[in-house]
């Protein structure tokens, strides 16, 4: 048997200025499953996404992996340094199919779906982000979160151009709208807080067309860690995408962050998607 990969349709840009196409698996000139590539720009470079990879027919036969290597080659042709695939939670042989090709998992996906703003513990209170402490507290975030980058497999090069771009992520600095950010103090009001949230309230539509809220980063401050206050934190995410009148929150996690993972757990978010990725 001859398996191969033909064009479904042409190829089309994508909103970010990506590319993307279909593709049909064939063996013997029939179709037995599909792809779809696209390749995204990351500050100056483009990355590659295995964006869909379904085998209807002969499953357990190696279609699947032709499929990935495939996917593959399309991209390193498209000039694209990484590739990353999205993988649902309840998809197990596809995260085993990912691993055995070299793929290293880097993060989860979790959501929750929010019903009534929930009460903060006694004694603490948020206050709006003072704009004068914005700059220093992203660079901070920013800094943990590239050294998480690089634990979860991107290179510095790519680490630093995937960092750059979210930090445009703020263009009107705390008073950009549809964001929320706060930071939590104690019953001492003192001028140092607990930590602090950034959230999106609508980071994209799902599929039923509703809002999905993202949080951005959470950081407890340093002296203030192991009390809890990452849970009131979520807490805060929480009231404010309800306040806003969005009622899904998610966020994501590095694979490696046993701690945070338990606390989201313990709060009710349940793993949507695993990324795994790889250098091409």
């Amino acid at each position: 048997m001859t398996t191969t990969l033909r064009p479904e349709g042409p190829e089309t840009p994508t909103a970010a200025g990506g590319r993307t196409r279909r593709w049909r698996i064939l063996t013997n000139g029939r179709q037995i499953g599909s792809l779809r590539t696209a390749a995204v720009p990351v500050g100056g470079q483009l990355w590659g996404e295995i964006a869909e990879l379904e085998i209807t027919e002969g499953r357990g036969r190696g279609r699947g992996t032709f499929g990935a290597l495939a996917a593959e080659e399309v991209l390193r042709g498209w000039g694209c340094t990484r590739v990353d695939v999205r993988i649902p939670d309840s998809a197990p042989t596809a995260r085993a199919l990912a691993g055995a090709l070299g793929y290293t998992e880097r993060s989860l996906a979790l959501a929750k779906r929010l019903t009534t703003a929930p009460a903060l513990p006694a004694g603490v209170s948020a206050r709006p982000f003072e704009e004068d402490g914005l700059r220093a507290w992203l660079d901070r975030s920013s800094a943990d979160y590239a050294r998480a980058l690089v634990r979860s497999g991107l290179t510095e090069e790519q680490t630093r151009a995937r960092v750059g771009c979210d930090q445009r992520l703020l263009p009107e600095g705390a008073d950009t709208p549809g964001n929320a950010l706060a930071s939590l103090y104690g019953p001492d009001g003192g001028p140092q807080p607990y930590g602090s949230i950034w959230v999106d309230l609508h980071l994209t539509d799902l599929p039923d067309g509703e809002p999905l809220a993202w949080v951005m980063v959470v950081e407890v401050s340093p002296a203030h860690r192991g009390r809890g206050h990452g849970r009131t934190l979520m807490l805060l995410a929480e009231r404010a995408c309800l306040a806003a009148g969005v009622r899904n929150l998610g966020l994501n996690v590095f694979a490696d962050n046993e701690v945070a993972i338990g606390l989201y757990a313990s709060l009710g978010y349940g793993i949507t998607n695993r990324l795994y990725g790889k250098q091409l």
